[in-house]
């Protein structure tokens, strides 16, 4: 009897070497398949992955209904590094500190009015800007790439820096805008500032400060969310300029309100997801204050999950205070004028 010479390939596989192209083609097969299922999976989600809009939520809405804008500022702009002009409001001073007030999720420079005119009755130069995105410049609730408010920062602060040489400059923050205060206290843009002041900082969703869709003024697109998040893990970020968080804005409200957030806003407008960790980074004075009556956040939690990681940081409670009372109530701008000084 006579053996064929089995060839190298069959040595090697056991197989013939006329089944390897199609085990082959199988398996590309079965790869393209899965590729294809996941690829309509994401796009699902992204498609349908959204959620209607929360009503308006009145805590929210009405304290801003009752400051009076008349003194307001009129804008101001600069231009930042990419050409887009940034408007900001100043508030003059005659003592030795500037102030930049970093307002809330959705909002703009005017949400920080009554904050302002306290700081400067008492000598604070203030600015207050209104980030990208939001106000009347650049495209509503969305900004260019991520990080790209840290470089709008930086940008300002080299604006008004060469007009207050020897002045010490705080950076607060209220809400998101608070969050995103500790964002920059805990990276590298750091050493522009003296010291940092957080107000009701609205953390990461899912914290343990943060309360259930943030008391009813967000709602998360989570669908949308897991896909981009997951297609920026491979490196695809096409779709990081779609809204994946909405807010219970006024409809009716006098200035332009953010209805809704894309993923690179709410990734930058934001701290670190492990902020809290990362407080020890922090070399500069910081001070956190929340109200009492905070129905956004839990503000009991606070000083437990801060002092925990930073014992030297003082959280104040504001009593008989709510999430906006902190920017416009009377007994909050007299504590964030003693946490300035």
């Amino acid at each position: 009897m006579i053996f064929a010479k089995p060839t190298a390939g069959a040595k090697a596989t056991g197989k013939p070497r006329s089944e390897i192209p199609h085990v082959a083609k199988w398996f590309a097969g079965i790869v393209c398949g899965v590729a294809v299922v996941a690829a309509l999976g994401l796009g699902g989600l992204i498609v349908f992955g959204t959620a209607s809009p929360p009503a308006e939520l009145t805590s929210v809405s009405d304290p801003m209904r009752h400051i009076d804008f008349s003194d307001l500022p009129p804008l101001q702009q600069f231009k930042a590094r990419d050409g887009q002009a940034l408007s900001y409001r100043h508030y003059p001073g005659t003592g030795p500190d500037v102030v930049v007030l970093i307002h809330g999720s959705s909002g703009e420079s005017s949400g920080m009015h009554a904050v302002a005119k306290a700081l400067s009755a008492i000598g604070d130069t203030v600015y207050a800007p209104d980030l990208r995105g939001h106000g009347h410049d650049g495209n509503p609730g969305d900004i260019g790439y991520i990080g790209q408010l840290d470089d709008d920062l930086v940008d300002f602060v080299g604006v008004i820096r060469p007009l207050h040489p020897r002045a010490d400059v705080i950076l607060v923050g209220h809400s998101s805008g608070g969050a995103y205060v500790l964002r920059i206290a805990e990276g590298p843009n750091a050493h522009w500032f003296k010291r940092f002041v957080v107000l009701s900082p609205a953390m990461p969703h899912g914290g343990e400060t943060m309360r259930p869709y943030a008391g009813g003024w967000v709602t998360p697109f989570v669908g949308r969310i897991i896909a981009i998040r997951l297609l920026n893990k491979l490196g695809i970020r096409w779709f990081n300029g779609l809204p994946i968080i909405a807010f219970a804005v006024d409809p009716h409200a006098s200035v332009p309100l953010d209805a809704t957030y894309s993923y690179r806003m709410q990734e930058t407008f934001t701290a670190p997801r492990d902020a809290i960790a990362r407080l020890s980074s922090i070399k500069q004075p910081l001070a956190v204050l929340v109200g009492s009556e905070d129905e956004l956040l839990y503000a009991d939690r606070f000083a437990p999950l801060i002092n925990r990681e930073r014992s030297d940081v003082p959280v104040t409670l504001v009593p008989g205070v709510d999430h906006m009372g902190m920017v416009t109530d009377s007994r909050a701008l007299a504590a964030i004028a003693t946490a300035i000084r």
